[in-house]
């Protein structure tokens, strides 16, 4: 069975541009793949834990090739449940928006909960790191307010697509189609360019879960 997981971080509800961005998509992807499963996770709905200190040392205890015991056991399994919640799915759909300059925190939450040594990653002391998660597929929503590639420096930087398909990558996932909507709400009319991402979302969504579908890198 082919499995979408919908991972949303944003926490505007009904209000949030790329959550109506999503919905465009996996309402495409529903009409020509019916026999997929989507599976939708809220990052704000209290499932995903806190990464503190005993996380951190069971990791550490992880690399020096000790088990954990305690807290520390505690928070590792809370972490491979995370994990396999995540590592359960064939696809992903995020919707990613821009937080000063960067990614949602409870994204990098996500992020520092299941980069883990055995789960996301394996180590090599000569050749370094290597992702862990292979043949998945993952398309990206990708919206501000403020910021555009041709703006200046006045209107920010983007910290926030270079560094989360930074992580993909070193995850191992490497096809990866992203949908941009990042208009000048302050100065221009929102509307073509909130036309024109839902076109792209609609586009991608039709040949995502497609074997040989065109890698669609760019909105």
């Amino acid at each position: 069975m082919t499995t979408l997981l919908h991972i949303s971080a944003s926490p505007r509800g009904q209000r949030s541009e790329s959550l109506a961005i999503a919905a465009t998509f996996l309402d495409e992807l529903r009409a020509t793949h019916p026999e997929a499963t989507v599976e939708h996770w809220d990052l704000w709905d209290g499932t995903l834990p806190e990464f503190g200190p005993p996380a951190v040392a069971a990791k550490m205890a992880v690399f020096g090739g000790a088990d954990p015991e305690g807290d520390e056991a505690t928070a590792w399994r809370a972490a491979h449940r995370t994990f396999r919640r995540f590592d359960s799915a064939d696809y992903y759909l995020f919707t990613v928006p821009m937080w000063n300059a960067s990614v949602p925190y409870i994204l990098k939450q996500l992020i520092d909960v299941i980069s883990q040594p055995g789960m996301i990653f394996s180590f090599d002391p000569e050749t370094g790191y290597t992702g862990l998660l292979d043949n998945k597929r993952a398309a990206v929503i990708y919206t501000g307010a403020v910021y555009g590639p041709h703006r200046g420096r006045g209107f920010g930087n983007d910290f926030q697509q270079p560094y989360f398909e930074d992580w993909l990558h070193w995850a191992g996932v490497d096809d990866i189609r992203s949908i941009t909507f990042r208009p000048n709400l302050a100065t221009t009319d929102p509307e073509p360019g909130r036309r024109a991402a839902h076109l792209h979302a609609t586009e991608v969504a039709r040949e995502f879960l497609s074997p040989a579908g065109p890698a669609l890198l760019a909105g």
